[in-house]
């Protein structure tokens, strides 16, 4: 039984998959609206870290993936696309973000 224990100490351990908040994208799409409804990514970014009290120039790059990881799950979701406005007007791939029209009412 030892040795279980010691293999299992060995195995290495895997981080946990950033989960999407929907905070996370309520803030996002709150900083597109204050951005005139698009941006780059990166823009955004520091819209949302700046309205949590960062300083934008050591934006935690954890914060910067978990907005990213936000955006780009809800924008694959149809559902939460729809809901959240989340477009990419140029393609998939792109770090241009927006808010689709529609959604800024």
């Amino acid at each position: 039984m030892q040795n279980k224990l010691e293999i299992a100490q060995d195995t290495p351990v895997a981080k946990r998959p950033i989960r999407v908040k929907q905070t996370l994208c309520k803030r996002v799409r709150e900083a597109l609206l204050s951005l005139g409804g698009e941006a780059h990514r990166s823009m955004v970014i520091e819209q949302v870290a700046r309205n949590l009290g960062h300083d934008v120039r050591f934006i935690p790059e954890e914060l910067q993936m978990q907005l990213i990881v936000s955006f780009e799950e809800t924008w694959k979701d149809e559902r939460k696309r729809a809901a959240y406005g989340f477009h990419l007007p140029f393609g998939e791939g792109s770090h241009r973000w927006s808010v689709r029209g529609e959604a800024f009412a």
